[in-house]
């Protein structure tokens, strides 16, 4: 999945010109904000709740139901606001956001289905799905840069970039529906007081993941609305914003397939401490992973994975200079999220939404003062401050709610591990001169990172006894 996004991330920018890349990035970047409210913590809760449900059929229509509800509101809301906002009127934004719509539209419909293949543990259809998904969208874009397509203004192109990933996120959905029809029958029937108990669950959920997008994807389209030259400037960072969704992405992944574990564990009384402390152990591995690739091949990958346009130079900053800026909020997204499915599982939601609320706030102020001095460069500010309070806030009130302990050979293991991979790319990055060597780089710490994990005896704490 990665991959495939990284590689539509590529045809973009080769395909668009530098404006019409911005507006693309711009349309997706104020999208999030409406695709996280139409979520309204439902994805969350629905985890839990199908996992211990009698009939998990009905309360899996149940979330349907509200899913379908908030998603008309969000993206109506959505639609409305583009369109009326006199910034954007006359840009090609409004009508891009409007085709890219249907992105959130069906990925959010899949996502409740998804629920299914996490509670019955069948996450090889969620693979099949998602990648089918990007597959698609990766051929469909990709036909136009085979045709000939490079550095395009028109916009019947960027509309067609756009309209390519809903296609994409409507073969999720199908796709997603098809196999979970196989494991549970999904009830669609109104019942008022299931509905209003899941709802209320939900709410406090929705603040928290909408102060979240807050924090992590409302700067871009603070930028659109406080930079005149918004869309130069959500071409640099906008792209970099899609890497980094990928090194967010692996621990959401984790940490969904672990939450039902945790939650059915720890209503039974069960020892969860050892769960705790790998999982935390895989987010740091993870984290440092993306952290010293973003901070010592910032420039090699941002030139493997756009244009040279995009870099750098004496005169301005690049998307090079964003990812650098954002390799530390991508390491502490990890342990961020880490807090709040401890949080989420104890059903902590007042904890949870006050220092997300606190971060989100921080994050409007110091974006608002900061993006019209600096552009990207100030809301990269922005994030490395507010990532460092919520990573701090959120890890102490995991600690507090569980109070486990992380084990010194854990440490220990984690920090050489890291130590081995700082080496690797250090030694490396003087070769990558263009993108051959960079594209050979990568294929050789691929290994490389396997052979580490061996040699540190990381192997033998994942795979060599089982995540009691």
């Amino acid at each position: 999945m990665a991959a495939l996004s990284i590689l539509t991330v590529k045809f973009v920018a080769v395909g668009l010109s530098k404006e019409l890349a911005g507006h693309y990035n711009s349309a997706y970047g104020f999208l999030q904000l409406f695709g996280i409210l139409a979520d309204f913590g439902l994805y969350a809760v629905a985890v839990r709740e199908v996992s211990r449900a009698k009939d998990k059929g009905e309360v899996l229509g149940a979330i349907m139901i509200l899913r379908i509800i908030t998603l008309v509101l969000s993206l109506v809301s959505a639609l409305a606001i583009v369109w009326i906002v006199p910034t954007w009127k006359g840009t090609p934004l409004p009508l891009g956001v409007t085709i890219a719509s249907l992105v959130p539209f069906f990925t959010l419909l899949a996502g409740v289905v998804r629920t299914v293949f996490q509670v019955q543990y069948k996450m090889h259809y969620v693979f099949i799905a998602e990648v089918s998904q990007r597959i698609l969208a990766v051929l469909l874009i990709g036909s136009f840069i085979v045709m000939g397509v490079r550095g395009s203004t028109d916009l019947q192109v960027y509309h067609m970039f756009l309209f390519f990933g809903g296609v994409g996120a409507f073969l999720l959905f199908l796709l997603s529906h098809v196999f979970a029809a196989r494991l549970i029958r999904v009830k669609l029937q109104w019942n008022s007081e299931l509905i209003s108990r899941l709802a209320r669950q939900a709410a406090p959920y929705g603040i928290a993941f909408l102060c979240v997008a807050f924090y992590r994807q409302f700067d871009v389209t603070l930028i659109a609305l406080l930079r005149p030259d918004f869309e130069i400037q959500n071409a640099y960072y906008g792209f970099v914003l899609r890497m980094a969704d990928m090194g967010f992405l692996i621990p959401t992944f984790l940490l969904n397939s672990t939450l039902p574990i945790l939650s059915e564990r720890d209503a039974n009384k069960k020892d969860v401490q050892p769960l705790l402390a790998k999982t935390l152990l895989i987010l740091l591995l993870l984290g440092s992973i993306s952290f010293l690739f973003s901070i010592l091949w910032a420039r090699p990958l941002i030139q493997l994975l756009t244009t040279e346009a995009y870099l750098s130079t004496a005169a301005r900053a690049g998307s090079d200079t964003a990812l650098t800026l954002l390799a530390l909020p991508i390491f502490l997204n990890g342990i961020i999220q880490f807090g709040f499915y401890v949080l989420l599982a104890r059903h902590h939601w007042k904890k949870l939404t006050m220092v997300l609320g606190a971060g989100a706030l921080l994050s409007l102020v110091l974006n608002v003062y900061l993006i019209p001095q600096y552009g990207f460069v100030g809301a990269c500010i922005t994030s490395i401050i507010v990532h460092i309070l919520l990573a701090s806030a959120l890890f102490i009130e995991a600690r507090r709610t569980f109070s486990f302990r992380f084990p010194v050979h854990y440490f220990a293991r984690w920090i050489i591990f890291s130590a081995f991979i700082f080496l690797g790319l250090w030694l490396l990055k003087p070769l990558l001169t263009s993108e051959l060597p960079t594209v050979i780089g990568l294929a050789v710490m691929a290994p490389y990172i396997g052979v580490a994990a061996i040699l540190t005896g990381l192997h033998k704490e994942l795979w060599g006894e089982k995540m009691a």
